[in-house]
């Protein structure tokens, strides 16, 4: 008995009512990783690659598409190409997606069509890291940053040649910076488009080399550029400064310089988006009888007022002495204050006495708990008296 096919929905891992991007990007990331050249002498690797090109070949087209939906792969037996004998590859159209699959795959990545190696392109972009204090973070700054960055050569401009000489268009690929490459596949014959190898996609033969940049085009030098934080900004997120990033190629930008933002833990602030918290310590008395306090702000100190009766954890917010918005730098997050009774541990005898005439002011609860355990004042452990640790007998 024949093996029976898997649903071509769930080869490819999408659901019936997927849009034509979704499959074709389903079964891009099933051709990178199943392909025969990624996985040599898989036959396991060969055959999964082999039932996800069956599958987009069919759910790809439409009219195929609508022909599965209604009656399933008994929709190709006999002549409809995927009879007895498996599936013929050569009758499905996989060019729309060879670019985008293949370059991949052999080795060449992905190249703008038509993209011509004299086009202007834009420079690559730089990254690099600046430290900053918290509070730094929460009014902004300016650092200065020092990095080697490149520049076009004095000497030849740019062009990477001797002065005097210019470079040549490269015979291998006409200057287009591009070669085509075939190769056989399970599809037959592919077209594969590269960089040209020869020129490295410049399009241009330097025959003479500059002296000064060795044919790069390009100086390095040590460069100090000031960088703006703004205000509110928080760890991990990065300042982009345009065109000051690597050269364009051929007459285009430069790229950009992308500074990644690290902030500095503090010993009293914790942030969380815009808003911060913090923890006071206040004394049992102010929790009790309630009193003006001083509370640590990223502004400086302020005065809270504690009312009689506090609890422990009791939380107190600040409004407006959070961080400010990126987007609305008059906009600012709160300030959320988690207070904490102070219980002392070493006390003099003068303050001990002190509490327990507290205590017993307000209701003997010492006392209370000492009748209850030694109802005459006194412990009979031992079958000896002893007197109560608090009190005198």
């Amino acid at each position: 008995m024949a093996e029976q096919k898997r649903d071509y929905y769930e080869v490819l891992g999408v659901d019936k009512n997927a849009s034509a991007d979704d499959i074709k990007k389903a079964y891009r990331v099933l051709a990178k990783k199943y392909h025969p050249d990624m996985n040599p002498g898989d036959k396991a690797a060969a055959d999964k690659f082999k039932e996800a090109s069956e599958a987009y070949a069919v759910l790809s087209d439409t009219e195929k598409r609508k022909q599965y939906d209604q009656f399933g792969h008994a929709a190709f037996d006999g002549n409809g190409g995927f009879g007895s004998g498996g599936f013929d590859f050569n009758s499905a159209d996989f060019s729309d997606i060879f670019g985008d699959i293949f370059g991949d795959i052999f080795g060449g990545g992905r190249t703008s069509r038509g993209a011509s190696g004299s086009s202007p392109m834009k420079g690559s972009n730089v990254r690099t890291s600046v430290h900053i204090s918290f509070k730094e973070a929460i009014f902004g700054c300016d650092k200065d940053i020092t990095m080697n960055l490149k520049d076009s050569c004095p000497t030849c401009n740019g062009t990477g040649a001797r002065p005097g000489t210019l470079p040549q268009t490269c015979p291998k690929c006409g200057g287009k910076g591009q070669v085509v490459y075939t190769q056989q596949s399970f599809f037959g014959t592919v077209r594969n488009v590269q960089p040209c190898p020869d020129c490295g996609g410049t399009g241009k033969i330097i025959k003479e080399k500059c002296p000064d940049c060795g044919g790069s085009g390009y100086k390095t030098s040590r460069k100090t550029i000031r960088v703006t934080i703004p205000a509110g900004i928080d760890n991990g997120m990065s300042v982009r400064i345009r065109e000051k990033g690597e050269p364009g190629v051929n007459g285009g930008p430069r790229g950009d310089l992308l500074v990644e933002v690290l902030v500095s833990a503090d010993p009293m602030f914790v942030r969380q988006d815009e808003d911060i918290y913090t923890t006071v310590n206040i004394s049992y008395p102010v929790a009790v009888l309630g009193a003006p306090i001083v509370i640590e702000t990223v502004d400086g100190k302020v005065i809270y007022d504690v009312k009689p009766g506090t609890k422990t954890d009791t939380k107190v917010r600040l409004r407006g002495k959070g961080a400010p918005s990126l987007r609305n730098s008059n906009v600012r997050g709160d300030q959320y204050v988690n207070l904490v009774v102070d219980v002392p541990t070493r006390l003099s005898k003068e303050a001990k006495d002190l509490l327990r005439q507290f205590d017993e002011i307000t209701g003997n609860s010492l006392t209370a708990a000492a009748s209850v355990s030694d109802p005459d004042g006194s412990d009979t452990a031992g079958g000896k008296k002893k007197k109560n640790k608090f009190f005198k007998a």
